[in-house]
């Protein structure tokens, strides 16, 4: 959700190194500067007009009244203001990720207006965030950024493992990735803690897993 952001760990739950530590933080690398010089590409203009409500096959996982989960998008990340907003006008409530310090783990807190700041902070790891009086809430179902992702829904993050940890400990919440088309790879390393996303939504398509 960060963008760009020095990973803390290999994301292995609780935190012991990775065998994948090495070949992920070389596609972290390679996918960062790939999304961003594609994102340089596409005119502000019609920037603001992509991924600006969620699909169908999106919305119906989504009951009216679920708490979903978003990222406020950061840099070169998918954006997802727009599925903010459709959702507040469509029978949705809505959270963003919160940390309290770079320390603390991740945990989700309401976010009533996304179509005002005001009521945001920006967080330890440099996104937009609620402010820390804001309600503690669970999602019934979050949209994940990522950095790379395979068709059968594998994703590459950002490498803090803040994602790994919360879907470990919330298991009933799906979760959706939102990317670029040039963030697709044939494949990724997995690792045993990895979530498998239930679809990633891009500009021009749907993975469905």
């Amino acid at each position: 959700m960060v963008d760009p952001s020095p990973p803390i760990s290999s994301g292995t739950l609780p935190g012991a190194p990775s065998p994948f530590s090495d070949a992920k933080a070389a596609l972290r690398r390679s996918y960062r500067q790939a999304r961003a010089e594609h994102v340089e590409t596409i005119p502000p203009r019609l920037r603001a007009l992509i991924l600006n409500r969620p699909p169908a096959p999106v919305v119906a996982m989504i009951p009216e009244q679920a708490m979903v989960g978003l990222y406020h998008p950061t840099g070169s990340e998918a954006p997802t203001l727009g599925w903010a907003r459709w959702l507040s006008e469509n029978g949705r409530r809505m959270a963003l990720p919160f940390f309290a310090t770079r320390d603390s783990a991740m945990e989700f807190r309401l976010w009533n207006n996304p179509w005002d700041d005001a009521a945001l902070a920006t967080g330890p790891w440099r996104a937009m965030q609620p402010l820390v009086d804001s309600e503690a809430v669970v999602p019934d179902l979050v949209v994940v950024p990522v950095l790379a992702f395979t068709a059968d829904g594998h994703r590459l993050g950002q490498g803090g493992g803040h994602y790994d940890r919360w879907l470990a400990a919330h298991p009933q919440a799906a979760a959706i990735g939102l990317a670029w088309d040039c963030q697709f790879a044939e494949d990724l390393p997995v690792e045993s803690h990895d979530r498998q996303l239930r679809a990633v939504v891009t500009p021009s398509r749907i993975y469905q897993v």
